[in-house]
Formats: C-alpha cells, sequence, structure tokens
C-alpha cells in the first residue's frame, strides 16, 4: 500500500513537473500577402529561443476563426509592416510624406489585438504592431516623424543591419520594460517613419527616443501588453541578447 502511494506521489509530481516544462503557443501575426501566409524569420526564431513555439497566423478579419485561433494559443507578437491607414483609423487625411497601406491587414492586425486582449492574452507588439496597439485602443499616430515632429534630430529609419543599434532610447523606471530589461537605457535599431502621437487610453508611454519621439508604450494594469517601435528580433535572431529578456518574458506571462 505504501509503495503505491509512494508511487503516485512521484507520478502525480512527474505530471505536474511536465506541465511547468510546456511550452507556451506563441502567435505571430502574418504579412500582407496575396498569395502566402508568412512572417519574417527573425520573429520565428527570437520566439523559439525564448522557450516558445511560434505558429505563424493567416490573415482573416473574420473574427469566428480568430475566436478559435485564440483558443489555441498562449500569447500574441504582432509584427512589423506597412503604415496605417490614418483615414479609416483615426481620422485624418493622408500627408504626402506618407509610406504604403495595406487595408486588409489593417483590420486584421487591430481586430486580433482587440480580441486577444480581451482575452486576457500577453501581447507583444513590434515596430508597426505597437502602433496598431495604440490605434486599436484609440490613439492616433503621427504620419511622419521628419514633417510633423518639430524638433527631432534622430535618424529613426537606419541604413545599417538590423543586428545593429544606432541610437538610444530612455525607459521610464517605473515601467514594465525597465522591469524586464533591467536599464534605464539601450541602444536599438530603427526602422520607422511613424510614430505613436496621442497615447491611447489605459496605456502609457515607457520609452523615448533622445528627441522625444515614443518608443515604446505598455497596458496599464498587470497585463503583459507591451509595444516597442524598435525591432528586439533583429538582435536576438542573430545571437545578440540585450532583448532577448523581452521574449522571455512574453513566454512566462504565457505559461
Amino acid at each position: 500500500m505504501k509503495r503505491r502511494i509512494l508511487l503516485s506521489i512521484v507520478l502525480i509530481f512527474t505530471l505536474i513537473s511536465a506541465y511547468a516544462q510546456k511550452k507556451p503557443i506563441i502567435g505571430v501575426s502574418s504579412v500582407a500577402s496575396e498569395s502566402s501566409t508568412s512572417a519574417p524569420l527573425t520573429y520565428i526564431n527570437s520566439i523559439k529561443r525564448a522557450g516558445g513555439v511560434p505558429l505563424v497566423i493567416p490573415m482573416t478579419s473574420d473574427k469566428e476563426e480568430l475566436t478559435r485561433v485564440l483558443e489555441v494559443i498562449d500569447g500574441l507578437v504582432m509584427t512589423g509592416g506597412e503604415d496605417i491607414d490614418p483615414l479609416k483609423w483615426f481620422n485624418e487625411e493622408p500627408v504626402r510624406a506618407m509610406g504604403g497601406i495595406a487595408p486588409k491587414r489593417d483590420e486584421f492586425d487591430i481586430t486580433l489585438i482587440r480580441m486577444a486582449v480581451e482575452k486576457g492574452l500577453p501581447v507583444l507588439g513590434i515596430c508597426r504592431g505597437e502602433q496598431a496597439m495604440n490605434v486599436a485602443f484609440g490613439g492616433t499616430l503621427y504620419q511622419d516623424i521628419p514633417s510633423q515632429v518639430e524638433g527631432t534630430f534622430v535618424k529613426h529609419s537606419q541604413n545599417a543591419p538590423s543586428s545593429y543599434g544606432t541610437h538610444t532610447i530612455d525607459i521610464d523606471k517605473n515601467s514594465k520594460l525597465y522591469k524586464i530589461l533591467g536599464r534605464e537605457s539601450v541602444v536599438v535599431n530603427s526602422f520607422h517613419h511613424q510614430a505613436v502621437k496621442d497615447i491611447a487610453k489605459g496605456f502609457k508611454i515607457s520609452a523615448r527616443a533622445k528627441d522625444g519621439v515614443v518608443e515604446a508604450i505598455e497596458k496599464e494594469g498587470d497585463q503583459f501588453v507591451v509595444g516597442v517601435q524598435f525591432h528586439p528580433e533583429g538582435f536576438v535572431s542573430k545571437g545578440d541578447d540585450t532583448f532577448l529578456p523581452l521574449f522571455r518574458a512574453l513566454t512566462e506571462a504565457s505559461k
């Protein structure tokens, strides 16, 4: 009898241990394409390095399909890409310097973010993903930094590899991002000409560039909903661990 009890206890602890080591499935928003569903390998490899299992989500605005997807994934990464349509999403006429837009992707990204946050899933938005996160909850964007942000002097669209940092950001010490990275400033890469303008209700700014341009936002409260304007996956996928804690924080929150 004692032997059976002992074996039962061992089995219970083994199952608990196995469950605790189960890797979370991290959804990755697909990029705009009429012929395929894909996401850059930099995102895929970064999630793998952080202990997650990446799953690319096909682009759709069908809420029933997205509901089923959100039942499968444990966390979400929103990828970078095109400009967001200002007229539809924050009621501004497009300026001359605005870049290309992808209307179907706008609908997909913003619907997916809203549903994931409502469900309580951890979300990491990167570049366009951060901007879509802000717009999804009522925020606005600068359509073009050089022509709309007075006094800006940082080059926000670098001519250097994505694994190389070109400017510094300052991080708010009272932010999730600071707790994750453990530093008040860090050098980042930069591939954007749009940026957060008016912050969405329920969110806060957690980092800025030296010229004041917003570089990171996060949802107030305990839920992991973090957006960064730079591309941490550019570093992590090449073996630079500076921003690996950001992906690890996502996977830990997703367990």
